[in-house]
């Protein structure tokens, strides 16, 4: 790999590099926060559908960076845009140490993560089609370099939780993602900028837009309407209307084109990689940790990460040597995602878990960076746009489907579970606050505080009989009373059942995939266009 030569610029490598330092900054905070989402719990009697949506917040937020950004990126330069998220990381960092007492922490933490999000975003909005621009012949290989930036972070940030949750508090372990904030911010500074193929050819913004139009603005429409109702809490039918509004003035900009249909289709498919593979990151290291031990679920979550780190310096092995186009290692990741977390869902050994979470692993490295890839081979015309919005639809969708989708599973789960068992233990246990999600029915999972004592105590009785050289995790159960374990059990039943419903995503993407291979292959097989090519 000789990135000098296949850069169009001379400060090719330093860029993409800057870009792969921003980028995992954002994977460290990430991974704190999956490690750090008990404490909160436990500290501040959270339930999971409220953990949940403050881990969605850490997706939402960047929605609105990435498209924002990306929309104007091309007229402000990219330099200002980084200037800008490095502002919002420091800010954020502030805003969530704010947080202190039960009854204000929840909005510090929620919008401490948003603002987080809105940082890491506006990054992407600049990493993205500044790496697609530097490596026009070889989109794929360099978007997933770019992109093994994301689960080095979470490797970093889930080895900070690991080493240092039990000495350490929340405050000094989240705070340590400013550092390689400080480090992108130096490697951009005074960097001279590329600008898009799209730019390049002089194109505004509705020519840029075209391609997205109508169909592909419904997909955004319709993420925006669910955070405005969800999100922000307004009334359903004010947030209709503030998406109809922007669907009708979106539309407008292109003269009413409707777009082309393989844009609505990957925004779509990828509003569900976000649900799938960000909204399960968010959760993972919680729910193995819960059913194993808290630090093999710490062990497991940096093992996996580490996994996708590996593999996304081998896109371009895969393409060439495999003969695989994008679209056929799209296909490949969602089988292996529906095995994947099936397998996980049954683990009951560290063992078993390591083979389930690299099956798992080997399912999801792929997705994000390889979609794209596809918008910027298909349609370099949109320039940063379609590739900013997708990314911004992927993840909205995790941060108001996939984070606090898989919060609701838990709950109800784990509710259904604890009331079939013993009626009279989740009168006891079930959570005062009542969790919703989207059309489902309301219901009461188990209180975040009451469950994080039981692990609490269970957490101390592993301790003492290791102390004795006794690692039976039977033994340590015998410590809890009968309700105790029934608490436990439940919890653990939920976690089960939720990694089961989650497989159904990537099942659903597979079918997706396969008929896109169908049609590329019907039309002569995929392969990337050039503006001055486009029908």
């Amino acid at each position: 790999m000789n990135i000098k030569q296949d850069g169009i610029a001379p400060n090719a490598s330093r860029l993409l590099w800057a870009g792969f330092m921003a980028i995992l900054a954002a994977g460290v905070g990430f991974g704190i926060r999956g490690g750090i989402l008990a404490n909160w719990g436990a500290e501040f009697g959270f339930n999971a559908s409220q953990l949940g949506a403050i881990n969605g917040a850490g997706f939402t937020g960047f929605c609105f960076g990435i498209i924002i950004g990306g929309v104007i990126v091309d007229k402000i330069g990219y330099g200002k845009l980084v200037g800008a998220a490095f502002l919002f990381h420091v800010l954020s960092a502030f805003v969530t140490f704010a947080a202190s007492d039960a009854e204000t922490a929840y909005n510090w933490l929620y919008w401490g993560t948003f603002i987080f999000a809105i940082a890491n975003g506006t990054l992407e909005a600049v990493a993205n089609p500044l790496v697609a621009t530097l490596f026009p012949k070889n989109r794929t290989h360099y978007l997933n370099i770019l992109h093994a930036s994301w689960p080095a972070g979470l490797v970093i940030g889930g080895l900070i939780g690991w080493t240092m949750g039990g000495s350490f508090g929340w405050k000094t372990q989240l705070g340590l993602f400013l550092i390689p904030t400080l480090v992108y911010g130096f490697m951009f500074l005074g960097q001279k900028m590329p600008k898009s193929e799209a730019s390049e050819k002089g194109l505004s913004f509705g020519e840029m837009y075209k391609d997205v139009g109508i169909l592909g603005s419904i997909v955004v429409c319709f993420v925006l309407y669910l955070f405005f109702s969800g999100g922000l809490g307004l009334n359903t039918t004010v947030s209709a209307g503030i998406a109809v509004v922007l669907l009708v003035v979106a539309s407008g900009m292109t003269k009413f084109s409707v777009g082309a249909w393989l844009i609505f289709v990957l925004f779509l498919t990828h509003a569900l990689v976000g649900a799938v593979e960000l909204g399960t990151d968010g959760w993972i290291q919680n729910i193995t940790g819960n059913i194993l031990t808290p630090d093999q679920g710490k062990i497991l979550f940096v093992f996996t990460s580490f996994v996708m780190f590996s593999l996304r310096f081998c896109a371009d092995f895969i393409e060439k040597k495999l003969k695989l186009s994008p679209i056929g290692i799209l296909l490949v990741c969602s089988i292996l995602g529906v095995i994947g977390l099936n397998m996980v869902s049954g683990i009951s050994t560290f063992t078993g878990a390591i083979i389930a979470l690299t099956v798992y692993a080997l399912g999801k490295t792929f997705f994000w960076p390889t979609m794209l890839a596809v918008i910027g081979d298909r349609f370099p015309r949109t320039g940063a746009v379609a590739m900013s919005i997708m990314g911004g639809i992927g993840m909205m969708s995790a941060g108001l489907i996939g984070s606090p989708g898989l919060g609701y599973a838990k709950d109800r789960f784990a509710g259904e579970a604890l009331q079939s068992a013993n009626e009279a233990a989740y009168a006891e246990y079930k959570s005062e606050s009542s969790s919703k999600f989207l059309f489902f029915g309301e219901v009461n999972g188990l209180d975040g505080g009451k469950l994080g004592a039981i692990q609490g105590k269970l957490g101390d009785a592993r301790a003492e009989l290791a102390k004795d050289g006794n690692a039976d995790p039977q033994a340590a159960l015998e410590k809890l009373t009968d309700t105790e374990r029934q608490v436990h059990k439940a919890s653990i039943d939920g976690d089960r059942k939720t990694l089961l419903a989650d497989a159904a995503i990537p099942a659903t993407m597979a079918v997706i995939y396969l008929l896109l291979l169908l049609y590329f292959k019907a039309i002569g097989g995929y392969k990337p266009v050039q503006i001055s090519s486009e029908s």
